[in-house]
């Protein structure tokens, strides 16, 4: 006799942003498995090769609202309801507030990399939640899930700016709490630590880590059996388990909070 699974999304329609790679592919990946009927935006897709079967994979400039109404409008059309957003696109940048070796000055935060963290990773959550929330209020139903960083709770050295759109983040997913849960909408962030690398994690980001904090670039990987309590950094997995749960009606009770998934320790820097 087949036991049913614990977590079975009942073909609930779920948005993900940014789910062609890293951390959001996982999420698309777990979505998948337990039962849900998964939609992408991001701004490129996967290769053929990388695409995840039954996925409805959608180009869409995710700092344009313009097109991401018509993206949600064409979803609604289509499945007649919303049921869940993962707010998971995101940049980074490491930058210092002062180029304080004077040798490479392009790592010290400029304007341009202000507006550009700003726009996508603070900015683009609030376009989002707002255009998916008119659905959600008329249904009378729905969750969000706000993918950030635990370096929005505790601050990241070379990383003020990313670090306080995270911050922003956080705040949005307790003040979206209180005005939506009347309508039965959820509001829930998760805040992961140090976790295995993603494609954000690429050479020219450590690169500009370890030059704001003085170190080559060889010499940046943390030694998580001293910063961690679980002494390991964390799966990708164990952060989209804890997303399909928030997504599951098991879950639902839990709103206007953030859990952090850091295996104890802090964030980077």
């Amino acid at each position: 006799m087949a036991l049913n699974k614990w977590i079975n999304l009942n073909q609930r329609v779920v948005i993900v942003t940014g789910g062609s790679s890293g951390i959001g592919a996982h999420i698309v990946s777990d979505l998948l498995e337990n039962n849900a009927q998964v939609i992408v935006a991001d701004i490129q897709l996967p290769d053929a090769a990388s695409h995840a079967t039954g996925v409805d994979y959608r180009l869409c400039n995710i700092i344009d609202r313009t097109s991401f109404k018509k993206f949600v409008d064409d979803i609604y059309r289509q499945h007649q309801r919303i049921n869940g957003l993962v707010n998971n696109a995101r940049v980074n940048r490491a930058r210092s507030l002062v180029d304080y070796y004077s040798e490479t000055p392009q790592y010290q935060l400029s304007d341009d990399d202000f507006d550009f963290i700003m726009r996508v990773n603070q900015k683009r959550p609030f376009i989002f939640t707002q255009e998916v929330a008119r659905v959600m209020i008329r249904q009378k139903q729905g969750a969000v899930v706000n993918i950030f960083s635990e370096a929005g709770i505790e601050g990241s050295k070379r990383r003020s700016c990313y670090s306080a759109t995270k911050a922003a983040v956080h705040s949005f997913t307790l003040s979206w709490a209180k005005e939506l849960g009347a309508f039965g909408i959820r509001v829930v962030g998760v805040a992961p630590g140090i976790n295995e690398p993603t494609p954000m994690w690429d050479a020219k980001h450590r690169e500009a880590l370890a030059y704001t904090r003085g170190m080559k670039a060889t010499n940046i990987d943390e030694d998580y059996s001293q910063k961690i309590p679980l002494g390991r950094q964390g799966k990708l997995d164990e952060i989209t388990n804890l997303v399909t749960w928030l997504l599951f009606n098991k879950s639902s009770y839990i709103t206007g909070t953030t859990i952090n998934i850091t295996g104890g320790g802090k964030s980077r820097g």
